[in-house]
């Protein structure tokens, strides 16, 4: 199995900085911003991040599937195939979740490597307009607030339409808990998205006002 790529290292420190010029140390800074953002918010770290809930979702509903299965009367081939695929959907839902810590984790990681990239050569020129890509911000936004909808008419909804003897208690266990399941992930995706955005709001604006002093200073 291939390793995955690593993320661009950090800039040099400011007193071993050695670029040639300016134009070589904004290239270097682009391409590492660049790489950064698309390893932050790109589509494929999207599809990823959607395809991991999917799965934790899909985990929790097995785990639902064979609670449900101990409903009934006591027969063992069922109990016994019950265990088996529940033990399948935890191990799922269990392995999907260390995946998303890991990658929020990750983030986390590129984002003290995006400010500590910003700050190389602020004075130079500065314009954090092409790093906020709003396409790839609303598009996180909108996938995060549509699952954080679904989380809780999963869960809210249910204790709303249960009825006293309708509903049981495993009916309960799955429905709120995979509108956790959603509501959470649909909170991590919506962080990223506004963090971001906001993040590079933010850097412009600090940007702006150093190009301006180093432009009087020079």
């Amino acid at each position: 199995m291939s390793r995955r790529t690593p993320l661009p290292p950090p800039p040099p420190p400011e007193h071993i900085r050695a670029w040639p010029g300016p134009e070589a140390m904004l290239a270097d800074r682009a391409r590492a911003m660049a790489e950064l953002i698309a390893r932050d918010l790109g589509p494929g770290r999207l599809v990823r991040f959607w395809l991991l809930v999917g799965g934790a979702a899909l985990g929790w509903g097995i785990v639902g599937a064979a609670l449900r299965a101990f409903e009934g009367p006591g027969d063992p081939l069922v109990a016994v195939f019950g265990a088996g695929f529940g033990a399948l959907g935890l191990a799922g839902l269990v392995t999907c979740g260390i995946f998303l810590g890991m990658g929020v984790r990750r983030d986390r990681t590129v984002r003290r490597l995006l400010v500590r990239w910003a700050e190389v050569g602020r004075d130079e020129g500065f314009s954090a307009a092409q790093w906020r890509v709003p396409g790839l911000s609303l598009a996180w936004l909108l996938s995060s607030l549509v699952v954080c909808g679904l989380g809780l008419w999963s869960s809210l909804g249910f204790a709303v339409r249960a009825r006293p003897g309708s509903e049981t208690y495993v009916d309960a266990v799955v429905f709120i808990g995979l509108g956790a399941v959603l509501w959470v992930a649909g909170l991590i995706g919506t962080a990223k998205a506004v963090g971001h955005y906001r993040w590079a709001v933010r850097v412009g604006a600090a940007g702006a006002v150093g190009a301006a002093e180093g432009g009087v200073r020079g």
